[in-house]
Order: structure tokens, then sequence, then C-alpha cells
């Protein structure tokens, strides 16, 4: 009996969802429950089964939504701006802030530059239909990038393209490491997650078509807002 009270729930929060769409603010759990004609208890029981499913969110303090479909992110060589676009989002960036220092011996070395050389520091919010999606630490080897600065990547701006069309520099490939992380203090804030929520930490290391190393980015991406897709293969000659 309380099974089907808690699948009553579910079905008419997920015709909420298509109604809605994605993304929308949900009736609260008292409305709800008066709607279903059942106990907040009941409530509580369908939406925390439908949170496991993905078919809503729950944000502390502000309600539940509908929840979005998350980008797959595969390893690729693209940029955020054009990932987005291309799966249907309208990508944006705020500068967080920006600065120049002198490249330490561990960045000198995934720049492949002299310790002590400049490098042009660009912190970044990458939003996805004005959601947070990332955070992220351009650095860029000052040589690569003459007069590189913050208004730059600001806005809708593709660094990609930005370092194609103003440098005739064109990402070729790189190396991408991912690592499972959580999300604390500021950085929680700024994706607007709860503190220790699961997060993506992605650092890349990229090339230009002449094999010069031209970006390292380290980001913290919002794990419930991505898909990472990995291509696999099985190698020949080998067995079952």
């Amino acid at each position: 009996m309380v099974r089907s009270r808690v699948a009553h729930v579910q079905a008419e929060v997920e015709r909420l969802c298509r109604v809605l769409g994605p993304g929308a603010l949900l009736p609260g759990e008292r409305e709800l429950a008066q709607t279903c004609a059942v106990s907040r208890s009941t409530v509580r029981l369908a939406l925390a089964d439908l949170t496991t499913r993905r078919v809503v969110e729950r944000r502390h303090g502000a309600g539940t939504y509908a929840r979005r479909t998350s980008p797959a992110h595969p390893l690729d060589a693209v940029s955020f701006h054009d990932d987005m676009a291309r799966r249907g989002f309208r990508p944006a960036t705020r500068v967080l802030w920006s600065d120049e220092v002198p490249a330490d011996e561990e960045l000198a070395a995934a720049l492949e530059v002299r310790a002590g050389d400049p490098v042009v520091r660009v912190a970044r919010l990458r939003l996805a239909d004005d959601e947070p999606m990332a955070r992220e630490v351009l650095h860029v080897p000052a040589a690569v990038a003459p007069g590189l600065c913050a208004h730059d990547l600001d806005g809708g701006a593709s660094w990609y393209e930005l370092l194609e069309v103003r440098h005739g520099r064109r990402v070729a490939d790189g190396r991408q490491t991912a690592e499972p992380v959580l999300a604390l203090g500021d950085d929680a804030v700024l994706l607007d997650v709860a503190p220790g929520s699961p997060a993506w930490r992605f650092v890349r290391t990229s090339r230009d078509e002449h094999g010069e190393v031209v970006e390292r980015v380290d980001a913290l991406v919002r794990a419930d807002r991505y898909l990472v897709e990995l291509p696999i293969t099985r190698p020949r000659g080998r067995g079952h």
C-alpha cells in the first residue's frame, strides 16, 4: 500500500518534470502531499527514490528541481565553449581573477618552459544555461599568447578560438587526467553545491599542431553535471 502511494507521487512528479522542463523548480513537499493526498513522509520517500534515479535534484535550502540532462564529457581536445554549444547549452564564462606569475619548477615542467618564465593565469567560472558547471584555472605561457588579458576570456568568448584566430595556434591534442574529489569551501559556493559534494578534477595539458604546449588547465567540475565518456577498444590478438 505504501509502495503504491509512493509510486503515485513519483508519477505526478515525473509528469511535472515533463511539463515544466529541465531545471524547473517543482512544488514543495506540502503542496505535493496535498495534491496527491498522501503524507509528507510518503512524498519524501518518493523524492528520495527520484533523486537516486536522477530524475530530480534536491538543493539544500532551495527546493527540488527537475534534473537537467548531464552533458557527457569526452576526453577530447575541444573547448568548454564549443562542447556546451554542440550539446545545445548556452555557454558563458565569468572571470574570477587573473594575474601573471613566474613559472615554478612544477608549472615550468608541465608547460615545457624555463622556471621563472612568465605565465598568465586566469580563473574562470564556466556556466551552461546560466548554471555553474566548472571552476577552471587556465595557465598560458606569456610567449604563447602575448597580450592575453582577463577581458579576452569573459562572457561568451572561446579561448581556443581566440588562440587560433589571434595567435595562429590551433590546439591539436593533449593529455588529461580525471580524479574524483569533493567540492569544499569557496569552490562549493562557486559551483552552487553543498560542501562535500562529489566533483571531478580535470587537469589538462594541450599542444598545438607543432607539438608546443599552449595551456595547462586545472578544473573542478560538478560531478552531478558531467558524465565522462571514455572510448574502449579490445586489443587485437588477445583471448577471451
